[in-house]
């Protein structure tokens, strides 16, 4: 028999406890357990943000950085994760960008360098084995292709459950403004994805 999931305002209460302690005592084992508590959410949440799985857990691992160095400025006005959340958003967001400057540098590189690639042989998949892998694909870049506040709101939204409150907490908009970006969101992402819908 399955277990019943936590309670949500519980786990926020036990999350502002730990982390009161932490600022009040630098207790890097009490910090450890909230780390514990929330890394694979933030690390899945920055995944899907930048599309690369494989740079989450360095930028996941500043976020606790950051939290970390922020503990004595520690207010529990809102719920923990909004806090966590926003410390991530600010870092993704940069993160972002310098990419965007770092593509634009280096864009005419990458295209020589695609062209000198010999072109390799395509791999046998089955059909619907290939079919589900190009459209996961697709969704993420399509995702990846949104401007950020949407996509962060989509991520919230959809992989992290998160109600339309703290999704505008986090990116400090109106509930109104949130439900607008998704709903901008939805409508870019069924036009990227058009083929396969139709299929």
């Amino acid at each position: 028999m399955s277990e019943p999931s936590p309670d949500p305002e519980t786990e926020n209460e036990r999350d502002i406890e730990l982390m009161l302690q932490v600022q009040a005592t630098s207790d890097h084992q009490v910090f450890r357990e909230l780390i514990e508590r929330h890394q694979s959410v933030v690390i899945g949440t920055i995944a899907k943000m930048l599309g690369r799985a494989s740079e989450a857990e360095d930028i996941a691992q500043q976020v606790f950085l950051r939290l970390w160095k922020a503990r004595h400025r520690y207010q529990p006005n809102a719920k923990f994760t909004t806090y966590l959340f926003t410390i991530t958003r600010n870092l993704v967001f940069n993160e972002t960008r310098r990419r965007s400057r770092r593509k634009e540098s280096s864009l005419d590189q990458q295209q020589d360098e695609y062209q000198l690639e010999p072109p390799t042989q395509a791999r046998h998949q089955p059909d619907q084995q290939q079919l589900n892998a190009e459209l996961r694909e697709a969704i993420d870049q399509a995702i990846e292709a949104l401007p950020e506040k949407q996509r962060m709101a989509v991520v919230l939204r959809r992989y992290q459950n998160l109600p339309y409150e703290e999704i505008a907490a986090v990116l400090d908009l109106s509930v109104s403004a949130v439900k607008s970006q998704l709903f901008r969101a939805r409508h870019t992402l069924r036009e990227s994805l058009e083929r396969y819908l139709d299929s």
